[in-house]
């Protein structure tokens, strides 16, 4: 299976998570690309519309995994712009993550994790499984297990 990894990361955390989903995907024999999103302006005011920079095609994976930190209890606003620019989605096998420093899941991680599913959805995915890294949390290491397992399951 062809299978790209959509990633917006600024600290480096919710990259190194995708790797590891990479490297276990490809340990099962498919074929993975991991791409970053970026913006020309990572931290928008709030009235600013995000430009993004770096702003991946997706039409020829047969699946895709989306990644990012959560911020201010929300889906980053890269993330965000970039899946709401995505024209369909339909046919996509669709996983998503976040990863949020504080180190419990309520504090918006759920939260950020449901916007994704409902951008992807009304965009006629075939919404997958989702997980949470709390980067501060004492089982961070199991979190992240949990992620690449269920993440990695398309």
């Amino acid at each position: 299976m062809n299978i790209g990894i959509i990633v917006h990361s600024r600290t480096g955390n919710t990259l190194s998570v995708a790797k590891r989903i990479k490297e276990s995907l490809e340990q099962k024999g498919h074929s993975v690309d991991l791409k970053r999103v970026t913006a020309i302006n990572e931290e928008p005011a709030p009235n600013e519309t995000v430009l993004l920079k770096d702003n991946p095609e997706i039409s020829n994976y047969d699946a895709v995994i989306f990644g990012a930190p959560v911020h201010a209890f929300s889906l980053s606003q890269v993330m965000s712009a970039y899946l709401k620019q995505i024209p369909s989605l339909e046919n996509k096998r669709v996983n998503c993550f976040v990863t949020q420093k504080f180190p419990f899941s309520f504090l918006g991680g759920n939260h950020s994790v449901n916007q994704m599913k409902k951008i992807c959805v009304e965009k006629k995915a075939e919404f997958g499984n989702t997980g949470i890294v709390n980067w501060s949390n004492k089982k961070r290491e199991e979190l992240i297990k949990n992620v690449v397992e269920s993440c990695g399951e398309v």
